[in-house]
């Protein structure tokens, strides 16, 4: 099919070859902890949710990689539009030195202080040894589930890519995005992420529609058992976050 006005209803289409497919997802800094000690902070927008559930897209010679398969532990800060500049100041820089050879024709650039470049604040997890960036409204301590090959058959697939499921274990939340009356939920009139569209920043607008999905009570999507409920108590750590 050419996709001509009459085969689309009058709306015409067209075949299109785009480079990359990145139609626009929320921005991450996934805080992880180097071999060192040292927080490792890494922007990345190719995650989505399921639950407390969570797949993430990495290049196989990223640091965060190289950490989260040595610890199994990490962070997922979510920064609000407001910090894109914190963002935008460690884009094209690497924990990895020296640079990883596919980076290196792509202006990548070794930082050890990814927290500092960022001017973002460390904080140890409760329930893992990886940093949370304070600032940003959202943190989600993880443990990674599995790690399995992405698109290693797919001639559109340029360098070496890797899914990551973890599993949340813990959610932090700045309390004026929460729910007036109600401290275990997030309001999305408050809740304003960064969001990246085709390697650009982008903030949400308002509210577009009335969501017949919103109809009903948001805890239904609660699973029976809640093992990793707000009230919990930390885990002991064995030792502290440097």
């Amino acid at each position: 099919m050419n996709g001509s006005a009459g085969e689309t209803g009058g709306r015409e289409t067209r075949a299109v070859d785009p480079a990359i497919l990145y139609l626009g997802t929320p921005v991450v800094l996934i805080g992880t902890q180097n071999e060192d000690g040292m927080p490792n902070l890494a922007p990345m927008s190719s995650a989505w949710w399921l639950g407390w559930g969570c797949m993430l897209g990495l290049n196989a010679s990223s640091k965060t990689l190289e950490n989260l398969q040595r610890t199994g532990q990490c962070v997922l800060n979510m920064p609000s539009a407001d910090l894109v500049a914190c963002v935008d100041r460690i884009a094209l820089t690497t924990g990895s030195n020296p640079v990883p050879a596919n980076k290196v024709g792509m202006g990548f650039r070794y930082v050890a202080d990814k927290f500092g470049l960022a001017q973002l604040t460390p904080a140890a997890g409760d329930t893992v040894m990886a940093p949370r960036a304070i600032e940003c409204p959202v943190q989600m301590e993880a443990v990674v589930e599995q790690i399995t090959p992405f698109g290693a058959t797919n001639p559109r697939i340029r360098t070496k890519m890797l899914a990551i499921e973890v599993r949340i274990t813990r959610v932090h939340a700045h309390p004026d995005i929460l729910v007036d009356g109600n401290p275990n939920r997030i309001d999305p009139d408050k809740w304003r992420p960064l969001i990246m569209s085709f390697r650009e920043f982008y903030g949400l607008g308002g509210r577009v529609h009335q969501s017949r999905l919103a109809g009903f009570p948001e805890d239904k999507f609660r699973p029976p058992a809640q093992p990793y409920s707000a009230n919990q108590q930390p885990l002991q750590l064995a030792e502290p976050l440097k």
